[in-house]
Parts: C-alpha cells; sequence; structure tokens
C-alpha cells in the first residue's frame, strides 16, 4: 500500500512496508545506539576484563554461520546475498528465553549473553552498512556529514534538549534515506551524538538515558511486532519441497542452529586456552554452551538483513530465507533452554549452597 507524505514541491512516496523497514526501524536501531554507547561509557563494555570472553564468542558466533551458508549456496553468487543473515542474534528473544529460567540463572550468565549480543548487534551494523548499501549519492552523504556536524556542535556545547537532536536526527535520516546507504543506520549515528551526562564529572539529568526509557516501551510494544508482522509472513500455497528445502533456507536455518553454537563456543574456549579471556566461577562450561545454543536465536535481526538482501528489489525468488530463520530460531530456543533447564542448578541446590555459605 503506497504512503505518500508531501510538503509543497517536496514528495516522499513509498511503500507501506518500506515506511516500516526504513522509518520505523530507524527508532529500534537509535535505542540500539543508545544502549550501546551507555554500556561502552558506564555499563559492562566499560571493563576490558568484561569484555574479551563475549567478544571473542561473537566473533565466532558470525563467522562460522557465514561459512556454513558459503557451503551451501556458494554456487549461486545471486543467493550469496543472503550470507550475512544467520550471522546475527535476536537479544531481547535470547534473553527472554533465558529469564524463563528466573532466579537460577547466575548474574554473570546474563552479562555474557547481554554483552555477547551488543557486540553481534555491532557486527551486524557494520555489515549492512559495507554491504548492504545502493549506489551512493555525493550530494546526499554530503548533508548527511552535515548533519554529523551539526549533532557534534549540539554534545560539545552540552545541549540538553532533545528536541534539536531529533529535529537534526530527521533531516540525517531523509539524507540516508536518499544516499543509498541504509536509512535506518541514521539512528545509530544520531545515538552518539545524544549525552549521557551534561555534566563532565557526573551527576545532573541525562538526556540519553531519558530518550532510552521513552523509546524502550513504543519499540517493544508497537516497532518491532508490527516489523515481525509484515516481514515474517510465509507464502506457503503452491509451496514446493524445493521452495521449502531451498538451499537458502537450510543454509540460514543450519547456519543459526549449528553455525551460531559451534562458534560462540568455540571461539570462547579458544580464548580461554590461550589466556586471553577468562570464565567468571559461577558459569559452568555447560551453561556457556547452552548459552551458545541460545544466539541463535536470529529472529529480529535476521529477519530485517534478510529484507536488504532478497526482497528489496520486487524480484520474486524460488525460496523464502524466513522458513530458515523460524525454524533455526525456535530450535536454538527450545535445546537451548532444555540444556540450560538440565545444567543450571535447581532452586533447592541454590539455596542448600547459600545456607551452608552462610553458616561457614
Amino acid at each position: 500500500m503506497p504512503v505518500t507524505v508531501a510538503v509543497g514541491k517536496f514528495n516522499l512516496s513509498k511503500h507501506l512496508l518500506h515506511w516500516i523497514n526504513d522509518g520505523l526501524m530507524t527508532m529500534f536501531f537509535l535505542l540500539v545506539g543508545l544502549e550501546l554507547k551507555r554500556e561502552v561509557i558506564e555499563g559492562q563494555l566499560s571493563k576490558i576484563k568484561n569484555v574479551m570472553l563475549p567478544a571473542i564468542g561473537a566473533l565466532g558466533g558470525m563467522i562460522v554461520p557465514a561459512l556454513l551458508y558459503y557451503a551451501f549456496n556458494n554456487s549461486d553468487p545471486e543467493v550469496m546475498k543472503g550470507w550475512a543473515i544467520p550471522v546475527a542474534t535476536d537479544i531481547a528473544f535470547a534473553l527472554g528465553i533465558l529469564s524463563l529460567l528466573g532466579s537460577r540463572v547466575p548474574v554473570s550468565l546474563k552479562i555474557f549473553l547481554t554483552s555477547l549480543a551488543i557486540f553481534d548487534d555491532i557486527g551486524a551494523i557494520v555489515i549492512i552498512a559495507i554491504f548492504y548499501t545502493a549506489n551512493l549519492s555525493l550530494s546526499a552523504l554530503l548533508v548527511a556529514a552535515g548533519c554529523l556536524v551539526v549533532l557534534f556542535i549540539l554534545n560539545i556545547s552540552r545541549i540538553g534538549e532533545r528536541s534539536p537532536y531529533l529535529l537534526v536526527g530527521l533531516v540525517l535520516w531523509l539524507a540516508m534515506l536518499q544516499s543509498g546507504v541504509h536509512a535506518t543506520l541514521a539512528g545509530v549515528l544520531l545515538a552518539m551524538f545524544i549525552p549521557l551526562r551534561l555534566k563532565k564529572r557526573g551527576g545532573g539529568d541525562s538526556p540519553l538515558k531519558e530518550l532510552e526509557h521513552d523509546l524502550h516501551t513504543a519499540v517493544a510494544y508497537l516497532i518491532l511486532p508490527a516489523f515481525a508482522f509484515v516481514n515474517s509472513g510465509i507464502h506457503l500455497h503452491g509451496a514446493t519441497a524445493e521452495y521449502i528445502f531451498h538451499n537458502v533456507s537450510i543454509g540460514v536455518g543450519v547456519g543459526l542452529f549449528v553455525g551460531k553454537q559451534i562458534g560462540v563456543f568455540l571461539f570462547c574456549w579458544l580464548g580461554l586456552k590461550m589466556n586471553i579471556a577468562r570464565l567468571p566461577r559461577s558459569i559452568s562450561f555447560t551453561s556457556l554452551y547452552g548459552v551458545s545454543i541460545l544466539c541463535g536465536i536470529g529472529f529480529t535481526m535476521s529477519l530485517f538483513i534478510g529484507t536488504l538482501a532478497f526482497h528489496g528489489t520486487g524480484a520474486s525468488y524460488p525460496f523464502d530465507e524466513r522458513i530458515g530463520i523460524i525454524v533455526g530460531s525456535a530450535l536454538s530456543a527450545i535445546v537451548g533452554l532444555a540444556l540450560l533447564h538440565k545444567s543450571l542448578p535447581s532452586l533447592e541446590e541454590l539455596k542448600e549452597a547459600a545456607e551452608a555459605e552462610s553458616q561457614q
């Protein structure tokens, strides 16, 4: 359904699907960018000792799934455009599945999964910026660069009002929309200039945290459901076995379910053996492997990359990569949850351990 915004001679017309994917999802990427900046400055990613293990795991969780996809699809350059689909982890779904185990999950395991997913998001953003861009428009990029200069001036001037940032961010989004670089990246760029603190030594209001708080509800209950609703529908009418079991679907599903768990766990194990990372005391190798399986839940970001790879040109393909995304993500959720349920100590065991420690 076409939706048009016109002001005088300015006319911007796109299908509703594109308004959601290029417009509303910019708010999602803005929220991701705000969370990244906060974590790097004062969160878990500000401490080197907390960074190495999830960073190494995230690297393996991107390399191995991409290689498995390549193994299934390297003979066709057209379908190789989807190589990045299985490299993504859906942080919201993965943490949601992990939270089903309640207080049995040690805090360090939640921190590991959150940190790994953040690094995974950074990787996905870089991949989108480099590999999923159209023909670049120099004039639009110059406008975008000018917007970044204005945002930098606002930031160093310690401007606390959010409206100037959002107004310049809107112009930045329009410029990115016309530049050939995917428009949603404007959200990440805008987030980098929102001040975390107005005073150099802390204290006072935080425009970044306030905006992050305000965006959470809209993103969680409106934007992501709308995105999933319009992007995850699979047409099975008249579908053949080739359509369902195409190498693209298999490559995506195997990449998410098999590639993610092997890549994350193997690279973490190598990092520990090489003494460039350390395993927190409360995390066992079994629970680490369980979380590695959960990293194969790639729903939101995988759907987004799949849309960029195969659904932006209007071409019709004899496959649907979303079958692989949903099957791979579902298997990762079920198997990962089952393994963690079995490996993590029960509430009774935790209670007994706490009582024994208090007696000592």
